[in-house]
């Protein structure tokens, strides 16, 4: 099934149990992916769908940082229940090992030697790891390996 079914899927049964957190979150889930569609005229594949999914999870995440730190809890507790629901749509998280093999392999089939390809090594990287683990940690892990 993929990502947008499910999305979908879930959306019905959010109305059915009276979720609004759920159902709110859902929806402006298939919204932003369906503005997509609708500017880039194409049918988002998982791929782009998860692709959204990330971007909308670094968003709550600045969200809840902001208002931790302007003293709104009330305000970030909203947050953290919409961050919640939106990471079960986000594929399973790669251990530290995994992501080390794949930042070698990428290293690898790049040629990379050195600061210069790091470009080409996360833009490998992203197409395999989107959404599978945490890109900013990512790149200090790959700029670890070409230093």
């Amino acid at each position: 099934m993929s990502i947008k079914t499910r999305l979908k899927e879930e959306q019905k049964l959010a109305m059915r149990a009276k979720d609004k957190v759920r159902l709110g979150t859902i929806r402006s889930l298939l919204a932003a992916v369906k503005q997509i569609e609708i500017d880039d005229k194409v049918e988002l594949d998982d791929t782009a769908v998860t692709a959204v999914v990330v971007k909308s999870v670094k968003q709550r995440k600045d969200s809840i940082a902001q208002f931790e730190k302007a003293d709104r809890s009330d305000l970030a507790d909203i947050e953290k229940a919409e961050l919640v629901i939106l990471e079960e749509f986000l594929p399973q998280a790669l251990t530290s090992e995994e992501v080390e093999a794949h930042i070698k392999q990428a290293i690898a089939s790049v040629g990379a030697q050195g600061m210069q390809d790091m470009g080409k090594v996360m833009g490998l990287l992203q197409k395999d790891i989107q959404g599978k683990a945490d890109m900013a940690v990512v790149s200090g892990l790959v700029r670890a390996n070409l230093q």
